[in-house]
């Protein structure tokens, strides 16, 4: 079988999986339909939550991030695993034993108020549908490459799959369907990995790899090939840093409390029977996330070194057959600047021009066929990318849906309306987000980690200050809470905006605040929303005593 026989029949297997469990797990009632009735065990809920936390920036772009950027890269890493760390920590427990189904649901209750909870679902909708929009962009790529498809005919399959177990099954389905793609996407991501460590390195754990010698008899350290690779090209080394303090340290923290604030991830901590069920979860969604996270870096190592030696000066007639099918879907484009035929960097050293221009949300899914795997290993990661993607995808569209039909309608402008109307509410709204989310696949914003740090940068500049506080504070009232939402995620949004569609000319560290990019930005409107919350509690009346009593019960050992 060639590789599309391969990924034909691979993807065709999952999605049959993925539909299979979703009949056998759909929604019948409101509360299946947004927490799964509250009954998932902990070690699958675990799975599931890790597999709606590994996105398809976690899956496809992440290694091709850290395989361009160097150390710099590491920003991605450090922020998205300690971001889940901080949620397990310090907020899964206590949101779980608020017992509400969503974020807005409890901005609404803490701070007894319809206009924060408005302000609460506007701010989920607007982070969920900047996320889903990177996943539905690593769908596109996955179809456009590996079933040699229109990009769009890729799209619009990855969005009646993803409508067939979201709209059918609710956060019940969806949360069994991301077992099965849990399970697809780790096998997909390691087993790649484990075939190039042991190619390149002679050491079946990837994660020893990385720090090991070469077997091409050099007996060179592969990071000490990979730094002598891009000085010789005239760029700096693999393993030096390029990026300011100041930004490094904004873009990790941005993603870590973005992590903590993003209302698909605090949902899936409702779907457990008791609080200490979503401690013992959130510590084997850590464990299963370890699994991709600490092999990221080897990956993206060995990706990076194939194709410096595999493409870079070479004559254009001589590159590998992998070369061209990727030429095909524009993701890797060669042109001969110089006209001698060769891919390289011309130019003087002080100007070096790239006559080689590769999309970094490749690196991953090309990578085994860089390193000639056989072709049910490329198949394999191309079902893998279509997981990873489909099942954060869903987990978003579920938290529109939700954030619609119970906090928008439900708790706000219908309270009488029944529960079927209720869940049919939330069915079509599921619907039509879809069809956004495919719009976004189609005509993306950027690329995949890019599109989903801004949407990390939001969550922190809204939500975190408002559930730290919530949780933390008994006199934080709903002045100050509405008021620090508002200031961050405006800020925040407006900066992003500027400086990646408005003046994309000024988008460098010369023109940035304090020389914080715009994936960095989150970090500010984080302390934004933390000074203005907090100033406009002190001079605002504070909340009642029984909110007061509400956040003692919250704090307050036990289930």
């Amino acid at each position: 079988m060639n590789v599309q026989a391969w990924t034909f029949a691979l993807v065709g297997l999952s999605f049959a999986l993925y539909i299979g469990v979703a009949i056998w797990s759909r929604a019948g009632s409101t509360k299946e339909f947004y927490v799964a009735g509250g009954r998932v065990h902990p070690v699958l809920n675990g799975m599931a939550t890790a597999a709606d936390w590994m996105s398809a920036a976690s899956f496809i772009s992440m290694a091709g991030l850290i395989a361009f950027m160097g150390r710099d890269g590491s920003v991605y890493l450090l922020g998205w695993t300690g971001g889940y760390v901080l949620l397990a920590l310090l907020l899964a427990p206590y949101l779980r034993k608020f017992g509400k189904f969503t974020v807005p649901d409890f901005v609404g209750d803490r701070y007894y108020s319809q206009t924060a909870r408005f302000v609460a679902v506007l701010c989920a909708i607007f982070v969920s549908f900047t996320y889903v929009a990177g996943q539905m962009r690593g769908v596109g790529i996955v179809f456009s490459r590996f079933l040699e498809i229109d990009i769009v005919m890729g799209v619009l399959i990855g969005m009646g799959i993803v409508f067939f177990y979201a709209v059918l099954g609710g956060m019940r389905g969806i949360t069994y369907t991301q077992v099965a793609q849990y399970c697809v996407l780790i096998f997909a991501y390691l087993v790649p990995a484990i075939f190039i460590s042991l190619l390149m390195t002679g050491n079946v754990i990837p994660q020893v790899g990385f720090g090991g010698t070469l077997v091409d008899g050099s007996g060179a350290y592969l990071l000490d090939k990979l730094d002598g690779l891009s000085t010789d090209l005239g760029f700096a080394a693999y393993t030096s840093g390029q990026k300011s303090t100041m930004d490094v340290f904004a873009i990790t923290a941005a993603l870590m409390v973005g992590t903590a604030g993003l209302p698909h991830v605090i949902v899936r901590f409702y779907t457990v029977p008791r609080m200490r069920d979503a401690r013992t979860s959130a510590g084997w969604a850590l464990v299963f996330i370890a699994l991709l996270y600490t092999s990221a870096p080897a990956v993206a190592a060995f990706a990076r070194t194939n194709l410096l030696t595999t493409v870079m000066d070479r004559p254009y007639s001589e590159v590998p057959g992998w070369f061209k099918n990727w030429e095909q879907t524009g993701l890797i484009e060669f042109e001969d600047k110089n006209g001698d035929g060769r891919i390289q960097y011309v130019g003087p050293a002080s100007e070096l021009e790239n006559e080689l221009t590769i999309d970094r949300d490749i690196m991953v899914l090309a990578n085994p066929e860089i390193a000639n795997l056989p072709g049910w290993v490329i198949g394999l990661v191309a079902a893998g990318g279509l997981a990873a993607a489909l099942s954060t995808a869903a987990g978003l569209l579920l938290v529109i849906s939700t954030a619609v039909a119970r906090d928008l309608l439900k708790k706000g402008f219908m309270p009488e309306i029944s529960e079927k109307r209720e869940l049919l509410t939330a069915r079509i709204t599921a619907g039509v987000a879809v069809l956004i989310a495919g719009y976004f696949g189609i005509d993306p914003p950027g690329f995949v980690a890019q599109v989903v740090a801004f949407a990390f940068g939001l969550a922190a500049a809204s939500f975190f200050p408002a559930i730290i506080l919530g949780i933390f504070t008994r006199w934080m009232n709903k002045y100050g809470a509405v008021s620090g939402m508002i200031t961050g995620i405006v800020f925040t949004a407006c900066y992003i905006v500027f400086f990646k569609f408005v003046r994309p000319e000024l988008n460098s560290a010369d023109y940035w605040l304090l020389g914080i990019s715009p994936e960095g930005i989150g970090t500010i409107g984080m302390l934004l929303n933390f000074a203005v919350a907090i100033t406009v509690s002190k001079f605002t009346p504070p909340p009642p005593a029984s909110i007061r009593t509400l956040v003692d019960r919250i704090r307050t050992p036990g289930d």
